[in-house]
């Protein structure tokens, strides 16, 4: 089985938003898709066969205050506006298509990570509720979020606990993968200043938390390494962008520049994911 591995990064994802909406042209279609924030959370709009959305709901809202902004700290004690990305946008603004997300035969996991243990878990996504309590998990960066509750638990960014999912794939069974990274070959991630603030004031109430912010640089590295490694045994193809995007890019120009960059890149993988596919 091939599986599809798909990175985080906020806004840079919209690279794999079209990267998706290129595979969708071309008909290619995984039974199981795994990844974490961002990533998985576009992928929702490729398992519901709606190309383009994702995009959509970048140039029209990325700047709008309700979408992202310090207001919404008032009413979801969140920088991004949880209730507006997650319910109002989905449920009335651009609406999705449910029915065909949930006729979706594959697997499409949602990994996030335990705020009291600091470990990765993962949610079948097509369970989630419309209110998309799994993705908001999923993308509650400390920082800017709060912990999301689910089942009485608490949970943050599963790309605090495992950036790039591929061992999970493996795990459930896939033996070749496709991966969708954000950043350009060559990336090594560095244990930046926001993680230390952010782990100081988890320190007392979520330790493994902080322990978490302060290692993903070193977790990240060592499994885009095994990523690279699969690549080279030809049971895995890595696509990613030529150089980075700014993770809270304001301007949408360049977040449309960096979708069709997603897209063209799809469209030269394609022949090679069809075939990992055995299609």
């Amino acid at each position: 089985m091939t599986g599809l591995v798909l990175e985080g990064g906020t806004f840079r994802a919209i690279f794999s938003a079209g990267v998706m909406d290129a595979f969708m042209e071309k008909g290619i279609e995984f039974p199981y898709v795994v990844g974490v924030s961002a990533g998985i959370s576009n992928a929702a709009s490729y398992i519901s066969k709606q190309s383009g959305r994702n995009l959509t709901v970048l140039k029209k809202y990325r700047n709008d205050k309700r979408y992202m902004g310090a207001g919404n700290l008032m009413d979801c004690r969140s920088f991004f506006g949880l209730n507006f990305v997650f319910d109002e946008i989905p449920n009335t603004l651009v609406p999705f298509d449910y029915d065909t997300f949930r006729s979706y035969k594959g697997k499409y996991m949602v990994g996030v990570t335990n705020a009291e243990t600091g470990k990765s878990e993962f949610f079948d996504g097509i369970k989630d509720s419309d209110k998309w309590e799994y993705l908001r998990a999923t993308c509650a960066l400390p920082g800017a979020f709060e912990p999301q509750m689910i089942d009485g638990k608490p949970y943050y960014d599963g790309g605090l606990a495992s950036p790039i999912c591929v061992k999970r794939a493996l795990k459930d069974g896939c033996d070749r993968v496709v991966i969708v990274l954000t950043q350009p070959k060559g990336f090594v991630k560095k244990c930046g200043k926001g993680n230390v603030i952010a782990g100081l004031s988890l320190h007392k109430k979520y330790p493994n938390i902080e322990n978490a912010l302060l290692i993903r640089h070193k977790l990240y590295n060592a499994q885009l390494s095994f990523c690279e490694e699969l690549e080279r045994r030809g049971k895995a193809l890595i696509i990613r962008p030529d150089e980075s995007m700014n993770s809270f890019e304001k301007d949408t120009r360049v977040i449309e520049s960096n979708y069709n960059k997603g897209y063209k890149k799809g469209l030269e993988y394609a022949d090679r994911a069809a075939e990992l596919l055995n299609i």
